[in-house]
């Protein structure tokens, strides 16, 4: 029993037995001051639990230590224990998930339309395989609004770090995003990204759990990505597919017509919109910009700056 019901018990005694309270805190085991104890002042925790709710309700999957950072970034200064106490009267923890996958709505609804390049940058993974049967792993990142493909990252792990380094070289081509968006996966959702978006004051949404459909211009790029490029080529090793990617992102932001900019190409919208695009690539490698005459594809690919 806590304290508050152990002074509960000893009125109910005092009322109904007519003992005294020192009698009656003997037998609830309880001390005296304790008893007699008075709060100096009730503290109003209701702003604390609301930010705790609200963020609990975007990072579903975090626990109190987690959460604990965005509500000092809020502002809040309560040491640990405060936050763990109300994390748990407002019943916020993680519950463990069941073997069957289930869907949480997220109640975000679909991601608004686009009107300016830099203003929403979508990202997600894909995954194939080299030829002698070694996981390949591809980070695709898609400017909604020029439909550019600005960056190809390939290797056999990319952790939430590596992401971030990604947007980083990125965001020295062209400017900082607006606004992230990615599915929940563990690279997206973990403290490093999160931690870039904080520093960088970009907002970082997700979005709902299977609906891939609002991630749409980037699941429409990995569809193109697929069966132009990963189905119609065997990987010998990591450099062999790092090349191939890299023609293939040439030939899709300089060659290909996009339906959706009137069969423009990606860097034809984005220089009507007069801004420099990035040639990117499986590597990391220098800018282009849309002044310069369109790369040949099938030409010998340039040299790429090695950050790995």
């Amino acid at each position: 029993m806590k304290p508050a019901a152990r002074r509960q018990a000893v009125d109910h005694m005092c009322e109904s037995y007519r003992v005294s309270g020192a009698r009656a805190c003997g037998l609830i085991n309880l001390a005296m001051s304790s008893y007699h104890y008075q709060p100096q002042s009730v503290r109003d925790d209701a702003p604390l639990r609301a930010a705790l709710r609200r963020h609990a309700h975007t990072r579903r999957r975090w626990g109190y230590r987690r959460l604990l950072v965005l509500v000092r970034r809020d502002g809040f200064t309560d040491n640990h224990k405060r936050i763990h106490r109300l994390y748990r009267a407002e019943g916020l923890q993680v519950r463990r998930r069941t073997r069957r996958k289930q869907r949480l709505a997220r109640g975000s609804g679909r991601p608004e339309t686009p009107t300016q390049p830099n203003q929403r940058w979508s990202l997600d993974f894909m995954h194939d395989r080299l030829i002698n049967g070694r996981a390949l792993r591809l980070l695709t990142v898609v400017d909604n609004y020029t439909r550019e493909c600005l960056w190809l990252e390939a290797d056999t792990s990319l952790p939430g770090a590596r992401v971030a380094r990604v947007l980083d070289q990125l965001v020295e081509l062209r400017g900082a995003p607006a606004q992230l968006l990615s599915d929940n996966g563990p690279e997206f959702a973990g403290l490093v990204l999160d931690r870039w978006a904080h520093q960088h004051q970009v907002h970082h949404r997700f979005i709902e759990p299977g609906k891939p459909a609002q991630n749409g211009h980037n699941e429409s790029f990995n569809g193109r990505l697929r069966d132009e490029c990963l189905n119609e080529h065997e990987f010998r090793n990591l450099d062999h597919a790092r090349d191939l990617l890299e023609a293939f992102q040439l030939d899709y932001n300089y060659q290909r017509p996009h339906s959706a900019l009137n069969n423009l190409t990606p860097a034809e919208y984005a220089a009507q919109q007069k801004i420099a695009h990035p040639l990117g690539g499986a590597c990391p490698g220098p800018s282009l910009l849309l002044d310069h005459p369109v790369p040949n594809p099938q030409s010998s690919l340039t040299t790429r700056q090695n950050s790995h």
